[in-house]
């Protein structure tokens, strides 16, 4: 082992366990409050809950008034109106599927006031189908998982399987507490962020599992902190491929969040949360778990070697 030990993540493995545990707990209890009550454990867009959400592009800057006004005008009053571009595209949702003359009077008045430049994209999803999309969702996101477990289970060892998918799990139900917690807007990039964010996971963890399964191989282990030393140095032996890969990454997502257009900043927003949550959990996490099951085959080992 030739790196140095900064900071000792095994030592200190507690307080990250129950820090990420309390995350859980937030989340579950606004989960159980949702089952419970009418309030939504989610802020769904219009894919995962049955609606209209019309894009407006009028060619000039327009005040947020301005819009509300002229859906005044013809009776219609969005349960969500957002500004966006470059103050020229107006959004707005409705909870209700809205028919094709409706979104026809709605254009129109637009078109009345701002002449004939201006644009409009419809995206409707009825109750069926927003209920068939939110289903293959969670099934698209259980799939993935399931995968990685058998992939890691087959390439290392079902102790490197379970520490791994744990924290892949705690990774994606972290995104979706924080978008809980702030109200973000739940649609279908959200699901491709957390997607990509497990497969980001996954990825960083597997470097830090691979390094520790190397160095077993030239390592004597007949006491705890002989093996505490060895998942220490594996984790500062791969630190700076961690944070480097994760910086690069983050400044991507962080340019869409800043640069990007509206429908695309939710999804860039998911990605920082579970990028600096799946490098978190690869380094802070998954080890040390990794450390408490295989501890205990060293502790196991002792009373045989003691007791010929």
């Amino acid at each position: 082992m030739h790196s140095k030990i900064h900071f000792d993540f095994i030592k200190n493995r507690n307080y990250f366990f129950i820090g990420s545990a309390l995350v859980t707990l937030v989340g579950l209890v606004m989960l159980l409050v949702a089952t419970f009550t009418d309030v939504d454990f989610l802020h769904y867009g219009v894919d995962f809950k049955a609606g209209t959400t019309i894009d407006i592009n009028v060619g000039k800057a327009i005040e947020k008034a301005d819009g509300e006004k002229i859906f005044a005008d013809v009776e219609m009053k969005p349960n969500v109106l957002t500004l966006g571009g470059n103050n020229d595209r107006l959004s707005a949702r409705f909870d209700e599927t809205l028919d094709d003359a409706t979104v026809t009077k709605i254009k129109g008045a637009f078109t009345e006031a701002y002449g004939s430049a201006v644009s409009a994209e419809v995206n409707a999803v009825s109750p069926d189908m927003a209920t068939e999309m939110g289903k293959k969702a969670v099934l698209a996101v259980a799939i993935a998982s399931l995968c990685i477990c058998l992939y890691v289970t087959i390439r290392f060892e079902w102790r490197f399987a379970v520490s791994a998918i744990v924290t892949i799990l705690y990774d994606a139900f972290f995104v979706l507490a924080i978008f809980s917690i702030f109200r973000f807007e739940v649609d279908l990039p959200f699901v491709a962020a957390v997607l990509t964010t497990v497969g980001y996971s996954i990825n960083d963890k597997i470097v830090i599992l691979d390094r520790i399964r190397e160095n077993m191989r030239f390592a004597k282990l007949k006491t705890d902190q002989d093996l505490a030393d060895l998942v220490n140095h594996s984790i500062w032996q791969t630190m700076s491929r961690s944070i480097n890969t994760v910086i690069t990454v983050l400044f991507a997502a962080g340019c869409l969040f800043i640069f990007g257009s509206e429908a695309i900043k939710l999804f860039a927003l998911a990605k920082i949360f579970g990028l600096v949550s799946g490098v978190y959990s690869s380094i802070c996490l998954t080890t040390p778990m990794w450390y408490l099951l295989r501890r205990r085959k060293i502790i196991a080992v002792k009373p045989a070697l003691s007791n010929p």
